[in-house]
């Protein structure tokens, strides 16, 4: 039988047919051909041949990335009736069981989102040429013999006696069947620990699709941890059910906020966290060269090629609903959507939270003027005395307990579970942040940050995507280097502040979309000053003044590693110096005392000395 790949070279070349029947356009799948962008419906057709070898009874069409309300016709009988497929979830593959004829036409029908539920990509955050209609991840076509196991979805849960794996196998047959599905669960990897070997019956009398569903106790689990706290141990599971198998690799791992800090695994993990406002693979390198522990889908979903990398580099998942912005929504749609997410996603050890609504009231513009947070928690008081028990935790309802659920992220004054706090960008100054956290405490701020031109930028861009141009020239006068050297300004002021007060920290935002933007990477990757900033600012082990502009500062140093550290701090403040050593306890702030910088001082260095490593922080006054 050919794989799944050579097949899916059949599926190469498209027609892409705007739906008012203007234009068509040859086109490559999966992709987001910028020859349609800004179109509210396409239509992409392509033809292939019969791809089933002499043993084969059925093929299968996976479309993955499907954006985002589609219908798919293909040519010849299918297993599940006759007519056109919807789809309306885009980040659950579409997979289409059916007979197919010597040649085959394949229809797939995209529309702009008809519902809330489009996530930033139905918002003004990203440009048009983002958001187009289509098939944006991957098409196969596979053959197979009947029946044979189409997927798996898996819960992992730790357990007081060790972890269940909760499976939701999924089995296509061409008529009755009473057989048994083959569990087999191996350390994948270098970890060395014992495999098991477990059977479940599946019985039907109907061809279609059958799920069955069955949990595998694992005894003494090797867990999986987040980078720098632990390995990165996974498991392989593979079913086999009629000569047939299929095969996942899975995690174990267990996360919940508790006394204001995400612990993993019963133990606390202070968050270093970035906002993903793009899915590419390249992304969580960058993330990593920031030294974040942690990465925030904002209103979308990542791929799960993205998720894979994760798993792999230990970087800890938030993953949004792609629900964001004011205004109501179906709840009951938002439950689906959640259901679907932590199917598809719930194998994947680093998910550690689940977000459900964005941004729900929009305050920007306003000001933090006298009685402004006063007017705003009274303006969300009377809406939020129907949505305690209506959306937001309905749908957070039909998460897993094994996750962390933030069902409301947002401003001040509302009472959200997570922050979007913008001093220095919204309103205000980078110094409210204290104010803010004082008056309204956070256990993770989920926002915080200020756009900036990127390097090279020689054009207008009064209309890029997540770019208030009119906010930036509030606070910045000159051009691309004082952009850059504002944000990073204020970036590195509110992360120290989070992180001597063990608030979780998640800026806003690693990458533009368009020719400007939030992020600290412009959108071809190119840095802008604040990513070294950052990157300096979430080294697990640092050291900070409070007060750097003053005469006299207390340092604070940090250690969010899995072990207390004996660490020695040096600072030098123009003619004056010093040092300390001290002992931080894990996932600990330790004070190393006042220190006086002399009238004059230019630059104030502080330097960490851990065993062998060397961290510095400087401070230009």
């Amino acid at each position: 039988m050919p794989t799944a790949d050579a097949l899916g070279n059949m599926l190469d070349e498209w027609q892409a047919i705007t739906l008012d029947g203007s234009e068509s356009y040859s086109v490559s799948v999966p992709g987001r051909p910028i020859s349609v962008a800004g179109a509210e419906a396409v239509r992409y057709t392509t033809s292939f041949d019969d791809p089933r070898g002499a043993e084969d009874d059925i093929a299968v069409l996976e479309l993955r990335g499907l954006y985002a309300h589609s219908e798919i016709e293909v040519s010849g009988d299918r297993l599940d009736g006759t007519g056109p497929i919807e789809h309306d979830s885009y980040f659950r593959p579409l997979r289409i069981p059916f007979e197919p004829d010597e040649t085959n036409d394949i229809e797939v029908t995209c529309r702009v989102p008809e519902d809330r539920f489009g996530g930033i990509h139905d918002t003004s955050m990203v440009p048009e040429s983002l958001s187009v209609p289509g098939i944006w991840w991957g098409v196969s076509l596979e053959s197979h013999s009947l029946p044979f196991i189409d997927s798996i979805d898996a819960e992992p849960e730790l357990t007081d006696e060790g972890a269940e794996l909760h499976l939701r196998t999924t089995v296509v047959t061409d008529g009755a069947i009473d057989e048994r599905i083959t569990y087999s669960l191996r350390p994948a990897g270098d970890l060395q620990t014992r495999g098991m070997m477990e059977r479940a019956n599946v019985s039907t009398d109907e061809a279609g699709k059958t799920v069955v569903e069955h949990t595998i106790d694992v005894h003494d689990p090797a867990l999986w941890w987040p980078r720098d706290m632990g390995e990165q141990n996974r498991y392989e599971l593979t079913a086999k059910l009629h000569g047939t198998e299929y095969s996942i690799t899975t995690g174990i791992c267990n996360t919940h906020f508790a006394d204001g800090q995400l612990h993993v695994n019963g133990k606390p993990v202070p968050v270093r966290g970035i906002n993903l406002l793009t899915a590419d693979e390249t992304d969580i390198d960058r993330a990593l060269d920031l030294n974040a522990n942690l990465v925030r889908a904002h209103a979308h979903v990542l791929p799960d090629e993205l998720y894979e990398e994760c798993n792999e580099a230990g970087i800890l998942v938030w993953q949004d609903l792609p629900l964001t912005g004011p205004g109501d929504f179906d709840s009951e749609r938002g439950k689906t959507v959640a259901r679907e997410i932590s199917r598809q996603y719930g194998r994947n050890p680093c998910l550690a939270v689940y977000g459900v609504h964005d941004d729900p009231l929009d305050i920007a513009g306003e000001g933090l003027g006298s009685g402004f947070l006063d007017r705003l928690r009274l303006r969300w008081r009377a809406w939020q005395s129907s949505y305690d028990d209506g959306p937001a935790t309905s749908v957070a309802g039909e998460l897993p307990e094994t996750r962390s659920v933030f069902p409301v992220i947002g401003g001040p004054g509302i009472a959200g579970d997570a922050a979007s706090y913008y001093p220095g960008w919204d309103y205000g100054e980078a110094a409210d942040i204290g104010t803010l956290l004082d008056r309204y405490p956070a256990a993770v701020v989920a926002e915080f940050g200020v756009g900036a031109l990127p390097d090279g930028v020689d054009e207008d861009l009064s209309r890029a995507a997540g770019f208030d141009r009119r906010k930036h020239d509030r606070h910045v006068s000159g051009g691309v280097d004082d952009s850059q050297q504002y944000q990073a300004t204020v970036l590195r002021r509110i992360i120290e502040r989070l992180r001597r007060g063990r608030t979780g920290a998640i800026a806003f935002a690693l990458r533009d979309t368009d020719t400007a933007g939030m992020g600290v990477f412009g959108a071809d990757g190119s840095k802008k000053t604040a990513a070294d900033v950052v990157t300096d600012a979430f080294q697990p082990i640092q050291a900070f003044l409070e007060t750097p502009s003053e005469s006299r500062s207390e340092l604070v140093v940090v250690n969010d590693t899995a072990r207390g550290r004996t660490v020695t701090v040096e600072w030098e403040a123009g003619d004056s110096e010093g040092s300390a050593e001290l002992t931080v306890d894990a996932a600990g702030r330790s004070p190393a005392g006042p220190i006086e910088i002399p009238s004059g001082t230019e630059t104030v260095t502080l330097t960490v000395h851990v065993g062998e490593q060397t961290v510095q922080n400087q401070y230009d006054r």
